[in-house]
């Protein structure tokens, strides 16, 4: 009775770690996977703001500076991205989940040459509003005296 007690208890944990390994691979519904690839923003939009009130994002350039933009997302987290002007950045990409109601968001730290990602402790966060594999759409929030607007990054996928 006891060796089945135990088989039991420990079937029962394995199938919970299982469980809970596949939902830290979900993003608001979309695997992962749908983020690998190479992205082209293909359009930059505002939300709540006037545009012309952004001078500068992820503290480089002026929004339609990333027009055109190619951002090259790997699976282990490695990745770049390349303004139209030929500027490229390195970056180290993840997703944020918390739950409890609060948005799900992309973020990524910017990585300098002998930087090491966990001593990195700033970056940026963008609201994953979709991604459906082939299009996605970031939303960055701009602080308001009254509340957030949004910088919106639309992104076609050109290559996995």
């Amino acid at each position: 009775m006891k060796r089945l007690f135990k088989a039991s208890i420990a079937i029962l944990v394995v199938m919970i770690l299982a469980t809970s390994c596949t939902v830290v691979n979900k993003t608001a519904g979309v695997d992962r996977s749908r983020f690998v690839g190479t992205w082209t923003v293909t359009n930059v939009s505002f939300e709540g703001i006037v545009g012309m009130g952004v001078s500068k994002i992820f503290d480089q350039a002026a929004p339609n500076a990333f027009m055109g933009s190619t951002w090259q997302l790997t699976n282990s987290g490695n990745a770049a991205y390349t303004l139209a002007d030929g500027t490229s950045q390195s970056i180290y990409w993840s997703y944020y989940n918390p739950g409890n109601g609060v948005e799900t968001a992309f973020q990524f730290k910017k990585i300098y040459q002998g930087d090491k990602v966990k001593n990195v402790d700033s970056g940026y966060r963008l609201n994953i509003s979709s991604n459906d594999g082939a299009t996605m759409v970031l939303k960055s929030p701009v602080s308001l005296g009254s509340g957030n607007g949004y910088v919106v990054y639309t992104f076609t996928k050109k290559s996995n």
